[in-house]
């Protein structure tokens, strides 16, 4: 059994750990079914960032889409694994805590991918109203949502009611779909869900 020094999600330290000795279950290794399909019925490029990327796939596919990417995450070495992941894009991620960072550009829209459930409850209310906070009205928040109810994580799930009472009083839910290409650890149990800023 794999045991580590760090058990705080919201320690930088917890997942430098997991990073640096390669125990990322959450980690699909490619780009998602669902967000190839945004892009592709997109009508135009957009501005987007990606908080807590992990190792950024998307960060090359968005770019190679003509898309402007700024990934971030605070782990070092989750930066380090996404640099080492993306090449000739690599400078497109930095290394920045969400709830301090300000983009160069204002995103057109926020990718979520096991931000949220990588952070425990407690966090959940400021995350949403940092998403809020760096969209414009009519930006998207956009990605995938993991719905459960085991109290331990990560991932921490979030009951579907959970989810609307933080996104509601600042977005409207323009789609909800399931996943077609889980990874084991969310099989069953996440959703794709785009979420339009409120004016």
């Amino acid at each position: 059994m794999t045991t580590f020094e760090t058990r705080d999600p919201t320690d930088q330290a917890f997942w430098s750990e997991r990073f640096d000795r390669n125990f990322m279950p959450w980690d699909k290794g490619g780009v998602p079914a669902a967000l190839r399909d945004f892009v592709a019925q997109s009508s135009r490029s957009a501005v987007v960032l990606i908080p807590g990327c992990g190792s950024a796939y998307e960060v090359a596919y968005l770019s190679e889409a003509g898309w402007d990417v700024t990934a971030i995450d605070f782990s070092p070495a989750a930066v380090g694994a996404a640099r080492a992941v993306l090449g000739q894009w690599a400078a497109r991620v930095e290394q920045a805590d969400f709830f301090t960072f300000t983009p160069q550009k204002t995103p057109d829209i926020i990718y979520e991918r096991a931000f949220l459930c990588a952070l425990p409850p407690r966090t959940h209310a400021a995350i949403a109203a940092r998403w809020a906070a760096l969209l414009p009205p009519g930006g998207l928040l956009a990605g995938f949502f993991y719905f459960d109810d085991a109290p331990k994580g990560p991932p921490f799930g979030i009951a579907a009611a959970q989810l609307d009472a933080l996104l509601l009083p600042y977005f409207e839910r323009i789609d909800d779909r399931p996943v077609i290409d889980s990874i084991t650890a969310f099989a069953g149990k996440e959703r794709w869900q785009v979420w339009q800023r409120l004016a």
